[in-house]
């Protein structure tokens, strides 16, 4: 396991460190990380992987009257895991998350939901939740069968190794191609006291927003009302992993889970302003994660944010969606060169058309292109703002004035998040069955 590229030994960098995350004043990043009140975690090597590394992770909640939430894939060829955990989680508040790393369970036919359904049996035996309460999650290659020959040992280990410090070991047992960890634990006031979040994600590869390829998971100690729950998750997912791409390809095996065990006493109240402080940490902490998926983007040097804005809000969308998977707008980014023309090819080609569409583009801040033609710019200046970690892009649909001459206010805009696109991509694509 390597680290963050821009991390060094002396001076590991904080968790919040994208000028695209918003902070909070009411929350505390907790350096040493750690479990909220009423959880414990594992991760053991059980023999997916044949590197040895953690291959079997569990999450349980040891408060039976636990809260919870959940958001899946929305790919028609969702894995068993997905459906199975889909099912349960309308059924019940979720107590135990299961996941397997290596193997993603997926294209196995009604094999795989039989072996599905049987670790979150091995799962919900070790723990001692009902059946009815455990998530189960898999990540890994596709269309082989998971080894059942060692995972319900592994399972069976895991429980026996679960600690109120055992975050590192759960987030090592959820991972397939990071190059680095993507955790944070924070403290949030609240009038009736502190409350700690925790959250842990993994992916790098087959991202798309709807959301990425990724694995998430959330704890806390707060206690919430189950609709506060869903509405803050599915909230602060669509402002996160909805919102990021590192190759277009949609994942059949992303979920993200929040659970709320309740043990600190501090109840967040619905439509206070307890509610909005713990969905404002909430919302910066997943905004974070999901950018250290693109970040890590398998081979990333580089990640991008476009903001299309225009008057029609579902064009904006598919303009944005279309720039941030743009091999083209991709390569470019990886080579620091401020190709704008590549920006507006990707435009054009989910518009209808053909038609003269006004076109703006500013990168980095610099306006290059307005009414669909090259402005004047400084290019030497500009390849070296390109060279940063984040490079923002801006594109506007329509004049970029109105019928009296002044700057034009558009009414939609929307925003995505994107990684470059470089030689180490494609190999670590080329060779990862192998």
């Amino acid at each position: 396991m390597t680290t963050d590229p821009d991390a060094t030994p002396d001076e590991p960098l904080p968790f919040f460190r994208s000028r695209w995350v918003d902070v909070p004043e009411s929350i505390v990043d907790v350096a040493d990380r750690g479990l909220p009140l009423g959880f414990r975690a594992a991760g053991v090597h059980a023999g997916i992987k044949p590197s040895g590394n953690h291959d079997v992770a569990l999450l349980t909640c040891d408060a039976p009257d636990a809260v919870s939430a959940a958001r899946f894939t929305r790919s028609g060829t969702a894995a068993p895991p997905v459906l199975v955990t889909r099912e349960t989680s309308r059924l019940e508040a979720l107590r135990t998350v299961v996941v397997t790393s290596g193997n993603a369970n997926a294209g196995t036919g009604r094999d795989g939901f039989a072996v599905a359904r049987q670790v979150r049996s091995a799962a919900a035996e070790a723990t001692g939740v009902d059946e009815d309460r455990v998530a189960v999650a898999a990540t890994g290659v596709i269309g082989v069968p998971l080894p059942m020959d060692v995972v319900p040992r592994g399972i069976a280990a895991a429980a026996g190794v679960l600690a109120a410090d055992g975050d590192d070991d759960f987030r090592q047992g959820i991972e397939t191609t990071d190059l680095f960890p993507k955790t944070a634990t924070v403290r949030v006031a609240l009038s009736g006291g502190e409350v700690t979040l925790y959250a842990v994600a993994k992916g790098a590869g087959m991202i798309q927003p709807s959301f990425a390829t990724m694995l998430c998971f959330i704890a806390t100690d707060a206690a919430l009302d189950p609709r506060t729950a869903d509405l803050l998750l599915g909230v602060t997912v669509k402002r996160s992993f909805d919102r990021i791409t590192v190759d277009g390809q949609l994942s059949t095996s992303d979920t993200a889970v929040l659970i709320a065990s309740g043990a600190s006493g501090v109840r967040v109240v619905p439509e206070s302003e307890d509610e909005q402080r713990f969905g404002l940490a909430l919302d910066a902490l997943l905004r974070q994660l999901a950018l250290l998926i693109v970040a890590d983007g398998e081979g990333a040097r580089r990640i991008g944010r476009v903001v299309v804005k225009g008057p029609d809000g579902p064009a904006c969308e598919r303009v944005a969606r279309q720039i941030g998977n743009s091999p083209l707008v991709k390569t470019a980014l990886y080579g620091g060169d401020p190709n704008w023309g590549r920006i507006v090819q990707a435009v054009g080609a989910v518009l209808p058309g053909p038609r003269l569409t006004p076109v703006g583009v500013r990168i980095a801040g610099v306006e290059v292109c307005r009414d669909g033609q090259e402005v004047v710019f400084d290019r030497p200046a500009l390849e070296v703002l390109v060279q940063g970690r984040e490079v923002d892009y801006e594109v506007t649909l329509g004049s970029a004035t109105d019928d009296a001459g002044r700057p034009a206010q558009f009414a939609n805009e929307t925003e995505v998040y994107f990684s470059d696109l470089g030689h180490e991509y494609v190999t670590l694509n080329a060779e990862y069955t192998t």
